[in-house]
């Protein structure tokens, strides 16, 4: 695995590595795609890792019923440690996120049902990273607290044991749950210590 090696200088974040290769941790096209070649556009995520033990942090959305990890979109012109450090203090309050390595990227091809495309690439660079262990009062946008959205420290094991129920049993899961619940059985089989 490559690892994206950034520090904190002030207020920039300096990426040693420029423009990191990472390693394609799975591609997945939505069953209801039919043709590839339909218009598309891609949207950049990132994802955080935050791990302290075997407890992760991670954003529960009331919505979904399911649990997440934080990060998303990477704005126009923000690297992707810029855009995770920007999410994480966004969702969850984290502050002085330090240690960033990379960890993968998932990508998936999914519908779209707004004009102009039939397709969405969604490519999610997922970083493993530390933060202060005191959480700020994080800065969710107003379709996130209606979503009933926010942030928790939570076994990971419990957390992927009730993704797999809501996929099993909930009508009103996500289209990213699937994802969440692979990256974080990934996680266990990686990261933590045995």
């Amino acid at each position: 695995m490559e690892l994206t090696t950034s520090c904190f200088n002030g207020d920039d974040f300096l990426d040693i590595s420029k423009d990191p290769v990472m390693r394609l941790l799975k591609s997945t096209i939505h069953p209801d795609i039919r043709d590839m070649s339909a218009r598309q556009f891609t949207r950049k995520a990132t994802r955080a890792i935050v791990l302290k033990g075997e407890d992760i942090l991670l954003l529960y959305t009331k919505r979904y019923h399911d649990y997440s990890l934080p990060g998303g979109g990477i704005d126009e012109g923000e690297s992707n440690v810029a855009g995770l450090v920007r999410e994480l203090k966004e969702e969850t309050g984290a502050h002085n996120v330090q240690n960033i390595q990379a960890f993968g990227l998932y990508e998936e091809f999914r519908p779209w049902h707004k004009p102009d495309f039939e397709l969405i690439h969604m490519e999610s660079y997922c970083y493993i990273c530390l933060i202060d262990e005191e959480l700020l009062e994080p800065e969710l946008e107003a379709h996130e607290i209606n979503n009933g959205m926010h942030p928790i420290w939570m076994n990971i094991h419990q957390a992927i044991s009730h993704n797999e129920q809501t996929i099993a049993n909930s009508l009103k899961k996500g289209l990213s749950i699937e994802r969440e619940t692979f990256l974080l059985k990934l996680i266990v089989s990686e990261l933590l210590v045995k």
